[in-house]
Order: structure tokens, then C-alpha cells, then sequence
């Protein structure tokens, strides 16, 4: 792409006054970052930074895809729309209803902010075409996002994603794109509010999640929220409330949405930072559990007492209570199905297949991110075993316990974590204490996420000679002989091709793979030891022995 050219072009045809002020205030370098190429649709869709340029979410890049999209659909078809707090996201959702309408797609539009997981669960429910979802998840405010699903209610698969972007590269975001009057739309038909039942018929999936089957339980825990100004505040404290759990607080200065994310930058319940208002609330009211739910609401994090303090737990320990919980309770009231099945991605801790192999459920890995988990539950739905379907977890603070979505769901994640630890609490347990009992029954493992950002138009190039680098071998991992290595990238067990490399020695699994949404490569290192000072000592080893790799290569 000739960036000068287009940068000119841009000049000329944009209306929107806030993006030409940002045109005329670029300089060359801003101008070469906006225009060097389009901004990547995958299988996640769209997701970058807001502003003007072909390589910024706008009004015009958005619009684009809904027409590449659109004439993938076909007329006739129909499409569900939802949107989160993030800025601009009401306004992306209705250029891209306006789209559709134009080009004679169904719209079912959600009327107010909801989360992620809802259109999941409204595209199966209403029966459409498609879904999209406006949010860029837990990425800091100067981000936004485009998320597109299936017929099935899971993203996109990359065969679609493909001829998708085909579609899209047809296209001249000012020549080939057709847009109604949404108010007209509206009136007319062609865009429709989605009603307060689908939320309700949600919500009532969740609840029915439940694993507690009549066991007594002191629901009058003393629980802080935050909703880190995102989506979750109404499904999840609706949803607590009717399941028993009124003892709930709100974060006051995160309880409203705004994609401004003012206490908090890096919206994201994995970051201390993000947690941080959250555990003073719990440190003031002398509370027993914090809960934070990302803005779009599919990740949820949360904090316990351990002694006299609070402590963060991982996505990984979270996902093993749960596992675990879900596993015992179900064996104890004989609810377990013949072939259960619990499934989780290849970067997710290798200490939960052991876990689920001790109550006799078989594990399935997939591919880095939850549309992978998705479709397993779409072919054991197909092949009529939908139930046998125990739960499914992701690193990243992402859980699933039921079949009626095909995404993770943070509302779900916020009442069974209250179940579970209630569950404890009345038997005198922490989750903590619980979490050593499993490391002492299958032994301690320790997982840590390294991130390394490679930003501007070289950040690609440059994360792709270090995979290239790292495929050219890697003897040795904190002291042992890398025993295994595995390639995905032209598919591997029966999975997708992707760009993910997974180093195994004895003791110790790397995983190293580019992120689908951000400029990062992320590094995942699972150890195995006898305690976690060993473990941390070997882990600190790993990572100094690839980051000098890194630097060599930088």
C-alpha cells in the first residue's frame, strides 16, 4: 500500500470532523504507521487501536468489514450485534446494523451494553446467520474491536475467516460500501432491538449451572465486584442476587461503564494494577472474596485471604479449583456422565489433566483461544454427547461450565467461583488451603506468562524471525535436554496449523506463539517441582535463557 497515497485520499473523502482533525495532525512517521497496510481480520476479526488510517478502528474500517461480511452472508441472512463499554463501540455497532440493513440482512441488535457471551448465546437462541460483537476485551482504552461468530455460536473458523477477508479485499471502504439511515432501519424493520427475554433465558443458563445440589452452604459471604466499568454489572449482580448471594459490594468508582477505564488503564482482571481498588474495598469492609470481570465480561479474576492478607489467584489456580469442584461434587450426587470430557488449551497447565485424569475424565487440548473449546462442544453436540461435557478453562481467566455458549463466560465464572467458595468457607476451608491439598496430592506445578511487545509496522517482521530463530533449535531448558519439540504450524494432533511451538524437557514445557489480537509474542512456561522455590528457580532460568535469545535477535 502506497501510505502516502491513501493517507491523501483519506484527506479527501472523510467527513467525520474528529478523524480529519486527526489526519491533519499527523506527521510523516504517524502517517506511514496508519496507512502501511489494512488491519488484520482473522478468526478474532477485527482489533486495534481507535484513530484515523486504514490500520485504525474507525467508523470507515468497520464499515468495511460489515460489507465483506455481508456479501459473505448473502442477502436474507441475519446477523446479532452486541457491544461493550469500550469508547466507540455503540457507534461501531450501529455503522456496521446499518450495513447489513443496507445490504438486506436481518439485524438483532442488543439495546444497551451486555456481555460478550450474550451474543454467543442470542445467535444459537434467535437462530441467526451470524453475530458480532464490538469490544476489544481487556486491551487498554485506546483499543476497540470486532468480533464475528457463527450459525454455531463460536467464532469464526479460519476457513471463514479466509474467505471473509477475501471479501473485504474486494472492497473500496469509500466506493464499495453500502450503508442505511439506522433510524429508518430501525422503523422499517431491517434493524430490531433484541428483547429483555434472551438476557433473561441467559441468565437463567447460568444459574442452572449450579453443582451445590441441595448442599447447605453459607451464602451470606461478604463479596467485592467490580465490573472494571465494563458490561458485567447487570448480569452478574442479577445473577448472584437470585442465586442467594446478596452480601455484595460494588466498586464504586468501576461500577458504571466508561471506556476510559479511569482507575484502572489495563482493564484486565489478570493485571495486579486492575485488581488493585478492588482488594482496598475488601482490606476496608473486611470482605471474604474479590471478583472483577473484564469489559466485556468473558474473563473473571479474583482474590482470597490467605492468612492475614489477600492474594490474586492465576487463571490456572482458579481453573483447577473449579475442575476440581465441579469433578467432586458431580461424582459425589451421581451426576457424572459415563465419558466425561473436560477441555483446555495447550498453554493451560499441564497439572489440570492430572486432575481431571483423578475422577476419570478424559482431557481434550486444543489451540490457544476459547473458539477451539467451542467447537469440541459443537462436535460432541453434534455426535449427541453434549452432555458429557464437564467444564473448560483457559489460562487466561476464561471458563465454561455449560454447553449454551460457545465462548467463556465471566458471569458464569463469577457464580460458580461464589459457589465453590462458599461451599468451603462452610466447612472451614480456603480456597488457598484447597489448592495445597491438590498440589500435595499430584504435586506442585508453576505457571507464569512472559509478554513481549513488538509495536510499530516492523513489529510483525520482527516476530516472525524470532519464531523462525527459535524453530531453528533449542538444545537445552533451565539445565535439560529439550526431549520433545512440537510444531504446529502445519497442524499437529489432529489440530489447525498454527503458529505455536511447544519446547518439553522433563520438568519444564515452553510455549511460545505471536498474539492473534496484540503486537506480543507470549511465552508460557509450565514447571513441575518438588516446591515452589525449586520451581521458581528453574522457571527464572528458562525465562533469562530465552530472553537472551530475544535480545540476540533484537
Amino acid at each position: 500500500m502506497d501510505y502516502r497515497e491513501e493517507y491523501r485520499r483519506w484527506l479527501e473523502r472523510v467527513g467525520d470532523e474528529e478523524l480529519r482533525r486527526e489526519l491533519l495532525d499527523m506527521d510523516e512517521a504517524a502517517r506511514r504507521d496508519a496507512f502501511c497496510r489494512d488491519l488484520s481480520f482473522g478468526t478474532g476479526g477485527l482489533r486495534g487501536t481507535l484513530g484515523a488510517g486504514t490500520n485504525r478502528m474507525n467508523i470507515h474500517v468497520v464499515a468495511r468489514a460489515s460489507q465483506g461480511l455481508a456479501n459473505w452472508l448473502g442477502s436474507g441472512a441475519s446477523v446479532v450485534i452486541g457491544y461493550d463499554s469500550r469508547l466507540k463501540s455503540d457507534v461501531f455497532a450501529r455503522t456496521a446494523a446499518a450495513v447489513f440493513a443496507a445490504n438486506g440482512l436481518r439485524v438483532l441488535l442488543f439495546p444497551e451494553l451486555l456481555p460478550v457471551p450474550t451474543v454467543s448465546f442470542a445467535v444459537r437462541r434467535l437462530k441467526a446467520s451470524a453475530g458480532v460483537m464490538i469490544t476489544a476485551s481487556h486491551n487498554p482504552c485506546r483499543y476497540n474491536g470486532y468480533k464475528v461468530y457463527g450459525s454455531d455460536g463460536c467464532q469464526i473458523t479460519s476457513k471463514a475467516a479466509a474467505e471473509i477477508l477475501a471479501e473485504i479485499r474486494k472492497l473500496d471502504l469509500f466506493e464499495d460500501v453500502c450503508s442505511a439511515d439506522f433510524e429508518s432501519a430501525l422503523a422499517e424493520g431491517g434493524i430490531s432491538f433484541i428483547g429483555e427475554d434472551v438476557l433473561t433465558a441467559f441468565l437463567e443458563e447460568v444459574k442452572s449451572q449450579s453443582v451445590l445440589f441441595g448442599d447447605a452452604v453459607d451464602r451470606d459471604v461478604a463479596i467485592v465486584y467490580s465490573p472494571l466499568n465494563g458490561t458485567g454489572l447487570k448480569p452478574v449482580t442479577r445473577v448472584l442476587a437470585e442465586s442467594g448471594f446478596t452480601n455484595v459490594t460494588v466498586v464504586a468508582e468501576q461500577e458504571q461503564p466508561d471506556g476510559h477505564f479511569p482507575t484502572c488503564p489495563y482493564p484486565n482482571p489478570e493485571v495486579r494494577e486492575a485488581m488493585a481498588l478492588g482488594l482496598e474495598y475488601c482490606r476496608r469492609l473486611d470482605a471474604d472474596l474479590l471478583l472483577a470481570t473484564d469489559p466485556d465480561c468473558d474473563r473473571c479474576g479474583i482474590a482470597v485471604r490467605d492468612g492475614e492478607e489477600y492474594r490474586l489467584l492465576s487463571g490456572n489456580e482458579t481453573g483447577l479449583l473449579l475442575l476440581d469442584f465441579i469433578c467432586s461434587q458431580r461424582t459425589k450426587h451421581g451426576t457424572m456422565p459415563a465419558r466425561p470430557v473436560f477441555v483446555k488449551t495447550i498453554v493451560t497447565t499441564d497439572l489440570a489433566e492430572k486432575v481431571a485424569a483423578g475422577y476419570g475424565v478424559e482431557t481434550v487440548n486444543v489451540l490457544t483461544g476459547f473458539k477451539y473449546i467451542g467447537e469440541v462442544i459443537g462436535k460432541m453436540e453434534s455426535e449427541g454427547r453434549a452432555g458429557d461435557f464437564v467444564c473448560g478453562f483457559e489460562e487466561s481467566y476464561g471458563y465454561l461450565t455449560g454447553t449454551y455458549v460457545r465462548d467463556k463466560d465471566g458471569v458464569d465464572a463469577a457464580l460458580m467461583i461464589c459457589e465453590m467458595f462458599a461451599y468451603y468457607r462452610t466447612r472451614g476451608m480456603s480456597l488457598p488451603e484447597r489448592l495445597r491439598e491438590l498440589y500435595a496430592q499430584y504435586g506442585y506445578c508453576l505457571n507464569t506468562l512472559h509478554s513481549y511487545a513488538f509495536e510499530g509496522p516492523e513489529g510483525m517482521d520482527t516476530m516472525a524471525e524470532i519464531m523462525a530463530r527459535f524453530r531453528r533449535g533449542l538444545p537445552v531448558l533451565g539445565g535439560e535436554a529439550v526431549e520433545t519439540v512440537r510444531d504446529y504450524a502445519a497442524g499437529l494432533d489432529g489440530l489447525p496449523p498454527a503458529d505455536v511451538l511447544k519446547l518439553e524437557t522433563a520438568d519444564v514445557s515452553a510455549v511460545i506463539r505471536p498474539s492473534g489480537t496484540e503486537p506480543k509474542l507470549k511465552l508460557y512456561l509450565c514447571v513441575t517441582a518438588p516446591d515452589r522455590a525449586a520451581a521458581e528457580g528453574t522457571e527464572l532460568q528458562v525465562s533469562q535463557e530465552i530472553e537472551s535469545i530475544l535480545d540476540e535477535e533484537l
